[in-house]
């Protein structure tokens, strides 16, 4: 009987779920479609034919690539065409169409989630490129060649106001457990009115447009935290139908102990921009995003201290936050321009011309260890830390099979949030709908 009433639930959830558009990741971390409202225009039939075709899709740095491209041109005389798609283009889509016509870019981005499904024989290999030595997040394929080169790193966590804090006496680099955050949640929870607060934290998980905080960014501590690097146990149990029953109950506590101290409007029914406004007017501690919220700040005039915690969920220490390349920059294999394509990558990922691009200019965190520019935003900066010090975790929840968040994980979170699964029916009901989804759809 039991079964039956999580299945009907669950099927309400999901119709809602299926029936909605995908909202907006928030991060810019999702390269199947761009971010921003406006489409490149660049005219491919005007590029010189010795032009290198660059396809960027993060909109929101397309003039200060161009404007190194044209610095490159004038110190090396190799022209670079920019084109930066956006308005929620379907990148990915957009590829195969140019595939399809015979007219690739030379270099794309891509991310893990596709390189797979659809971009695994189109890709160059890499290796013996100087930069790779230089950075733990060079994309490497099935068969351990390096086929992407990282541009930016964005944290998962929690970020946190740190003026709250203060004032509440809770130090966040305590913050390395879930007993700790008991301690401090109660205590900020008991001097709301003192704090000016509303809530703890700011949590949003209708699926509908919350899926892919959800089933993604939130998802990614139980299949990450405090995992190495190179141990993919929880993410290959994942992608053959199967969890960890354990650590599923644990990370289950954990959403217990966030939905409990969360706005309850916010977290049933609001969107990313209610979330995000709660937390950034200062009526929240706590916040379920990363650092990609950096460039909203100034939209709500937030001048607060803040900075990224670890989702620790456990009872022991993981000190870490869930760190990595959302997408990379890889080259055409059928280019007739790969070795000037290699070159303009060096130039960006290794020259101090091209790290000031990427970092200043473009306000990226970089991914390589011989950069000493830091990002001015506040969370990117408190990013440097972790990943100076190798305390970070692997994005692994880009490899989940492709869709398994918005329609079937995502409704998951949202019942429990609504208090319609207790912890158990948590743990079976995401056991379920993940070994069900797999045997319907596979692995990424």
């Amino acid at each position: 009987m039991k079964k039956k009433v999580l299945a009907a639930l669950l099927a309400g959830a999901m119709t809602v779920t299926l029936g909605a558009c995908g909202g907006n990741t928030g991060s810019g971390n999702d390269t199947s479609k761009a971010d921003d409202n406006t489409q490149g225009t660049t005219d491919t039939a005007d590029v010189s034919k010795d032009a290198i075709r660059f396809m960027n899709t993060k909109i929101e740095i397309d003039g200060a690539l161009k404007e190194f491209a044209k610095q490159y041109q004038e110190e090396t005389g190799q022209e670079v065409v920019i084109e930066s798609l956006g308005g929620g283009v379907d990148v990915n889509g957009q590829l195969k169409n140019y595939y399809a016509a015979g007219n690739m870019p030379d270099i794309f981005a891509f991310a893990a989630d596709s390189y797979k499904s659809s971009f695994k024989d189109w890709l160059e290999p890499l290796d013996g490129e100087s930069w790779i030595d230089d950075t733990d997040y060079a994309f490497k394929g099935e068969d351990g060649k390096v086929y992407g080169m990282p541009f930016a790193l964005e944290g998962i966590g929690l970020a946190y106001n740190k003026d709250i804090l203060d004032k509440a006496g809770v130090d966040p680099s305590a913050l390395t457990n879930i007993n700790a955050y008991k301690e401090a949640f109660e205590k900020i929870d008991s001097m709301k009115d003192e704090l000016g607060i509303t809530s703890v934290c700011a949590v949003a998980a209708e699926s509908g447009q919350m899926y892919w905080s959800t089933g993604n960014h939130m998802m990614a501590a139980y299949i990450s935290q405090g995992k190495d690097r190179t141990d993919k146990d929880i993410i290959d149990k994942l992608n053959k139908g199967e969890i960890d029953k354990d650590r599923m109950g644990q990370f289950g506590d954990w959403l217990q102990l966030l939905f409990d101290y969360s706005d309850q409007n916010v977290l049933i029914s609001g969107t990313y921009d209610d979330q995000l406004a709660l937390w950034a007017t200062g009526k929240a501690a706590f916040i379920t995003q990363g650092n990609w919220i950096d460039p909203s700040l100034p939209t709500y005039e937030a001048e607060f201290a803040c900075g990224l915690a670890p989702a620790a969920f456990m009872e022991e220490d993981t000190d870490g936050i869930i760190v990595d390349a959302p997408a990379v920059w890889g080259i055409y294999n059928e280019s007739d321009k790969i070795d000037a394509c290699k070159e303009f990558l060096k130039a960006l990922a290794e020259s101090e011309e091209g790290q000031k691009a990427l970092v200043e200019d473009c306000g990226m965190v970089s991914p390589y260890k011989s950069c000493t520019l830091e990002p001015s935003t506040p969370l990117a900066k408190s990013m440097l830390p972790y990943i100076k010090d190798g305390k970070t975790y692997a994005w692994d929840w880009l490899t989940q099979p492709e869709g398994i968040a918005q329609n079937a994980t995502g409704a998951v979170f949202e019942l429990y949030a609504k208090g319609q699964l207790d912890k158990q029916g948590f743990v079976d009901t995401m056991e379920s709908v993940i070994k069900d989804y797999v045997a319907s759809n596979g692995s990424n």
